[in-house]
């Protein structure tokens, strides 16, 4: 087994979390990573009371974590306390300033995650006294930035060590596999946080249809977009872009941001309908670069031990082989 800070701090097998993302980690998932030796986060996303509590209690007493996007937290900032509640191992907030809600967070003793994407925001993350700090590249799938994965880590490593250096550091954006592993290891990382790869999983709360239609993708089929949240009515700040697979919605939209305002309505309830039937022509499938990574829906501890393995393989066969020159 590979064994970081990460792993011992939280006594872990692997160095693997699963991302939280919204309405797509449920308890199920969350549960199963953590019951493999992964840390599993529910994804709160939004925020989802009558959801939420369906998937902690499909979780059990598994030790979990759930995260939030950070300024829609802000609307509705109880589901703080509902969640903490629950007693997660770990709370993790992404796409805000976390400050606020850090006090309450350290109080219930739970660990701080904060997802970033930019240098600021991992200060601002340092400040609010994080556990873990999540670097998230522009590769990834759903909402990010526009920093790459393999420059952001190192990056961020530099900043911790000279500010924060008992901050653990995961890497997101792109990474699916042993190879996604041993790198972020190299650039500075504690360990990952994968989510399209769990993403296509078999405990995923995802449809079949999007399942199988980033399976036919290669990397080069997504692009970052606001036509997704256009539709579906949500504010997002704009330095957020969402990334998912390019269809004939995106195809038709992506550029043309301001006429699909005007018939935002009419689309909005197309859309919807899509979403229900698992439409991924019309639907914006939320998944990343890694989409070229990923050729099948697996058990969520498969995917853990496989990349465990490959990323060993890697870092402890392979690379002594290297001769200098």
């Amino acid at each position: 087994m590979i064994k970081t800070r990460f792993t011992e701090r939280f006594a872990l097998d692997h160095a693997i979390a699963l991302a939280p993302m919204a309405m797509a980690s449920g308890g199920r998932l969350a549960g199963a990573v953590s019951d493999a030796g992964g840390l599993g986060f529910i994804g709160g996303g939004y925020g989802d009371e009558a959801w939420l509590e369906t998937e902690f209690a499909a979780a059990g007493n598994r030790p979990v974590g759930c995260g939030f996007i950070t300024w829609s937290l802000a609307k509705q900032p109880d589901l703080l306390a509902m969640a903490l509640a629950r007693k997660p191992l770990a709370l993790m907030l992404s796409f805000g300033d976390p400050l606020p809600f850090a006090p309450a967070i350290h109080d219930a003793g739970a660990a701080l995650f904060c997802q970033i994407q930019t240098l600021d925001h991992g200060r601002e993350a340092i400040d609010a006294g994080a556990t873990v700090i999540v670097a998230q590249g522009t590769e990834a799938g759903g909402h990010g930035g526009d920093r790459a994965t393999v420059t952001l880590v190192p990056e961020v490593a530099d900043l911790l060590a000279a500010r924060a250096p008992e901050t653990l550091l995961l890497a997101a954006g792109g990474i699916a596999d042993g190879r996604g592993l041993a790198a972020a290891l190299m650039l500075g990382a504690d360990g990952v946080l994968m989510g399209s790869r769990f993403w296509a999983s078999e405990e995923a709360l995802v449809h079949d249809s999007f399942q199988q239609a980033a399976l036919a993708a290669d990397g080069d089929a997504t692009l970052r977009t606001r036509v997704p949240d256009i539709v579906r009515k949500l504010d997002w700040p704009a330095s957020f872009t969402v990334r998912s697979l390019r269809n004939e919605f995106t195809d038709r939209w992506h550029g043309r941001e301001d006429a699909l305002l005007e018939v935002a309505e009419q689309e909005a309830a197309r859309y919807s309908a899509a979403a229900k039937s698992g439409d991924p022509t019309i639907v914006g499938v939320l998944v990343g670069e890694a989409a070229g990574l990923i050729t099948d829906i697996p058990a969520a501890a498969d995917i853990l031990a496989r990349i465990s393995r490959d990323a060993e393989t890697l870092l402890f066969e392979k690379a002594p082989g290297f001769a200098r020159a």
